[in-house]
């Protein structure tokens, strides 16, 4: 049994320190116990188990699914490898408190997360209808997690188990950090850690931070001592004492301010204590967000002062420059502490987590996963399992950046990949351990899958560490991003050659603008690796409403289907594209959405399942649809204005227009033409988008004998 860590005195400096392996902290005491077969969901499996509590108990709306695609497994077991006794409590029912009651009081900490997926974007479709069924859950059964479902189970949590620290995270906390745009309810809400009552908040893949939490509170440090953890984020009365604020509330600072007397220097006048702590005597120094560039300044002693909750909540424009300067800050490398007034509190976000090394991500991945739902739930089927049960995730985060997505959000633009060998040996054990596995393993991929190993060749020198780009491939690729894709070709050869691996399919999302820097890798992948279909996401034909994406042009999709045909025929084979496609987007016309339809009625394209934009927490495109105005641009109050599509009725129709061969949309895309001029698309020929409306039947004309008009008959009103 090994010994508790030292706790750090008080007077210690409260930096975070991510710097060492995930895996070199001493393990706690209850190592003694070992792996447990599942994570514990009941008070009889920790009895079998020896336990007579749990250190940290993790709460999710998710069922519990012992796989390194389900995020509470993935903390479960990473918690567990660091000593640590981790029970689990799915998708508890959340109108009393008693099963937050279950497994009792943990030694340590709540763990709450969502799940997987938002539990809002997971309950309501992008038109805000309830939906009746829910991935998630065993036999596909929705209404088995509440709205906003961090909220909840934290105030169950505290009210079950007063006094106990909560840390809520997942990619539900992760996108609320912030004041941020809420769709459901159409306004600003508040961060999330005000409305949970939480003690701390993780953002993203929180590996290190939870390590970092966990082995602090075990060694008897209390959780508001934990200040400043990298990809944390608490609560604060004020702002501590020697630090340097940018100060970024306005979007109007003069453009003379350099040559002005500089008034913006705060010398505090609260008195230092002697021999106390020496930050307190240094200067507050308050410099205008234009002037940041002229100072040299302490990434570890500068943050960066957001617009507060109630300016946000009445000024969409500075809404969306808020939401413009925490994209800018999401750099592990350079990105700065973000600090967001809410009434006489601050929110006080930490520079971002750094990302994980290849070794550390192999040994999270290699964590001794059942790869099986909990024995709990029997026969019962959970469909977002049986989707990945055979498919393996090389790797995490994407630096595409398009602005309607929260994968850069929550995982971070650097490209975090594992080893051949880790990934060589998941799909072994999915050879031998997944039950009727047929040989085919279901997708080689992740958020993106041709970015495997694909990083900034300038990471470490000073051009990395000073970019702040958005996105590596957008507007252009960047000239200092690898593009070479060998290392994910010899990875599908190796892979492919494995005993009793009959096909390894790649079903993740590719990015055809990187593809087409590698020919050879397109032919391996439509070769070998592709089940009849490809996915493939345009998004757009036309060039506005990509700009508002940052998505490449269509031209270059053109180019890329040029060459999947190429090998698809020299392989003998019939495959195809299925490129998504996304309706309603900010700043997409009508006009662009019937020029896309035209485009997919010139390649004979028929979309059976189309997106409508969902405008997601904290993505830039969010910010787009609540303010009106591009946050990819520096923002003013004249700002040009961009076309929403914010009605009910304009969704439905530009959603219309991506269906523009089903029947049931021929009527509104009728009236829609009319309206637009363009009543030459009606009609029948192969340059016509949909047909006329069908004539009706004309009204009897001849004339009625009798005291009424036949109900049956023919014209001259004889019985048929």
């Amino acid at each position: 049994m090994r010994e508790l860590p030292p706790a750090v005195p008080a007077s210690s400096p409260l930096r975070s320190n991510q710097s060492g392996s995930l895996f070199t902290y001493p393990r706690y005491w209850a190592e003694c116990y070992g792996p447990a077969p599942y994570l514990p969901m009941s008070r009889a499996e920790m009895d079998q188990l020896g336990w007579d509590s749990c250190d940290i108990i993790i709460v999710t709306g998710d069922a519990y699914v012992d796989h390194p695609s389900f995020g509470m497994a993935v903390i479960g077991r990473f918690l567990e490898a660091q000593g640590f006794r981790v029970g689990i409590i799915a998708q508890p029912r959340w109108q009393s408190t008693q099963d937050f009651l279950a497994l009792g009081k943990p030694n340590l900490f709540f763990g709450i997360t969502g799940g997987n997926m938002d539990s809002m974007i997971n309950r309501y479709t992008a038109d805000l209808r309830l939906r009746s069924d829910d991935a998630y859950t065993p036999n596909d059964e929705g209404g088995k997690r509440p709205d906003r479902a961090v909220i909840v189970y934290s105030q169950l949590c505290r009210q079950a188990w007063p006094g106990v620290p909560l840390v809520i995270g997942g990619i539900e906390a992760s996108l609320r950090r912030i004041a941020q745009y809420d769709y459901w309810s159409d306004k600003i809400r508040r961060s999330i850690l005000i409305d949970s009552a939480a003690d701390i908040l993780l953002f993203g893949n929180a590996e290190r931070a939870i390590a970092e939490v966990a082995h602090a509170l075990a060694a008897g440090r209390r959780v508001d001592e934990l200040t400043e953890v990298r990809g944390t984020a608490i609560i604060r009365d004020g702002i501590p004492p020697g630090w340097t604020e940018i100060d970024s509330t306005r979007v109007d600072w003069p453009g003379k301010i350099d040559k002005m007397p500089n008034p913006y220097e705060y010398v505090s006048e609260q008195p230092a204590e002697p021999e106390a702590d020496l930050q307190a005597a240094q200067p507050l120094k308050i410099i205008p967000l234009p002037l940041q560039h002229k100072h040299e300044l302490d990434l570890e002693t500068t943050y960066v002062r957001l617009p507060s909750f109630e300016k946000v909540s009445h000024d969409a424009v500075l809404y969306a420059h808020a939401s413009r300067v925490l994209h800018q800050e999401a750099s592990p490398f350079n990105g700065r502490v973000l600090v967001q007034k809410h009434g006489n509190k601050e929110i006080w976000v930490n520079r971002p987590p750094l990302p994980l090394e290849t070794p550390e991500m192999d040994a999270v991945f290699d964590l001794p996963y059942q790869r099986r739902p909990h024995p709990r739930y029997g026969s019962a089927t959970i469909p977002a399992y049986d989707m990945i049960k055979t498919s393996v995730n090389i790797m995490r985060g994407c630096f595409g950046g398009c602005t309607f997505c929260s994968i850069t959000e929550h995982e971070g633009r650097v490209i975090q990949s594992r080893s051949e060998e880790s990934i060589l040996r998941e799909v072994e054990k999915i050879r031998d351990q997944v039950p009727g596995f047929t040989g085919v393993i279901s997708d080689l991929g992740g958020p993106t899958a041709n970015m495997y190993g694909l990083v900034c060749k300038e990471a470490h020198s000073e051009i990395g560490q000073r970019c702040r780009r958005l996105s590596c491939v957008y507007p252009t690729i960047c000239k200092h991003l690898k593009t070479d894709h060998s290392q994910t070709t010899q990875l599908y050869r190796r892979a492919r050659r494995l005993p009793g691996i009959k096909k390894i399919l790649v079903a993740s999302g590719l990015r055809y603008d990187l593809a087409l820097r590698d020919p050879e890798y397109i032919k391996e992948l439509v070769t070998h690796h592709v089940g009849g279909y490809l996915k493939i996401a345009p998004e757009h034909s036309e060039d506005g409403p990509l700009q508002q994406m940052m998505k490449p042009s269509i031209a270059l999709y053109d180019e890329f289907k040029t060459l999947f045909d190429k090998y698809s025929a020299e392989a003998g084979k019939k495959q195809y594209l299925i490129p998504y496609f996304i309706a309603a987007h900010p700043g997409s016309r009508d006009e662009d959405m019937l020029s896309l339809a035209l485009w997919l009625k010139r390649r004979k394209f028929k979309p059976d399942q189309v997106q409508t934009f969902y405008p997601s927490p904290m993505a830039l495109a969010t910010a787009m649809y609540h303010s009106g105005r591009n946050p990819l641009k520096k923002l003013h109050y004249k700002s040009e204005k961009m076309v929403i599509s914010r009605r009910l009725e304009q969704r439905r129709l530009q959603k219309a227009f991506l269906r523009y061969h089903d029947p049931a949309n021929f009527e509104l895309l009728r009236e829609a033409l009319v309206k637009m001029g363009r009543s030459d698309l009606i009609g029948t020929g192969e340059q016509h988008l949909v047909p006329p409306a069908p004539q009706r039947p004309r009204p009897f004309a001849g004339k009625v004998t009798g005291s009424r008009a036949p109900r049956h008959g023919n014209r001259n009103g004889k019985p048929r």
